[in-house]
């Protein structure tokens, strides 16, 4: 072969591999179902959502009491209400008792206790047993004042029951000092706790139903119970144990 034509064929075979493609496969497309998502690591974990705390249930209600000596404006309100000239306790001697008790809602109130210094102390023990026993009481408050008792009072259809102390007035039905003239003797609830006469009366007609004392109503007192047992704790005596009539509502240092 010329000269010639061996370089021409030389060039053509080295021509020939660079214009020869390899086709190469194509990786298969993955399936949506086949994708696999990496879980976060730790630290890119979305935050927890915060966990909101519980409400604190409100603490119970507390037993609160205390003894005062009776302020003027209290003086000016007993003169004329609850004590005169001739009283056998001098204004000096009595105390104001302020204690917390559960009235017939189931809610706590307050309210005052005028009684002789030489018992406020232990009436204060017995109204926080009171509460403590969650016992119900109407109202506390100052007695009324003092009128003598009247047929009409018979017919009187007031249903208030106001738990109260010292009055200095005469004892029901005698011509005789209360005990609630000395400042210690005091009638709980007395709609419900009526006083009895030995005939079966009462003072009030609207009390005729609470003579039966088998019932179990609010307020009641009966043998045995929170109050009674408080009562007697401190040396005090029931009007529920007197034999020629009963007195339901009241309770006194001497018995009487």
């Amino acid at each position: 072969m010329p000269r010639r034509g061996i370089l021409v064929a030389m060039l053509l075979a080295l021509a020939v591999p660079a214009c020869t493609t390899t086709s190469r496969a194509e990786p298969p497309t993955p399936s949506p179902s086949a994708v696999v998502t990496p879980a976060p690591s730790p630290s890119e974990s979305p935050d927890p959502q915060p966990v909101a705390p519980s409400p604190t249930p409100p603490p119970p209600p507390r037993f609160t009491g205390e003894i005062l000596r009776i302020s003027p404006a209290i003086r000016a309100e007993l003169i004329g209400r609850n004590w005169h000239v001739g009283c056998p306790v001098p204004l000096e001697d009595l105390r104001m008792v302020h204690v917390s008790y559960w009235n017939f809602d189931g809610e706590v109130a307050h309210g005052p206790l005028v009684l002789n210094e030489r018992v406020a102390g232990d009436v204060l023990w017995v109204f926080r047993q009171l509460f403590r026993a969650h016992f119900p009481i109407e109202k506390i408050d100052l007695a009324a004042k003092w009128h003598p008792v009247k047929p009409s009072d018979y017919w009187n259809p007031s249903r208030k029951s106001v738990t109260a102390s010292f009055n200095c007035r005469p004892a029901t039905d005698s011509t005789s000092l209360s005990q609630h003239s000395y400042g210690w003797a005091i009638d709980i609830n007395p709609l419900q706790n009526p006083y009895v006469r030995s005939d079966g009366s009462v003072l009030r007609a609207v009390a005729k139903p609470y003579r039966n004392r088998s019932m179990q109503r609010e307020g009641m007192i009966h043998e045995g119970d929170v109050v009674v047992r408080s009562f007697a704790a401190i040396g005090w005596e029931w009007g529920g144990h007197w034999h020629t009539l009963k007195d339901y509502m009241h309770f006194s240092l001497t018995g009487r």
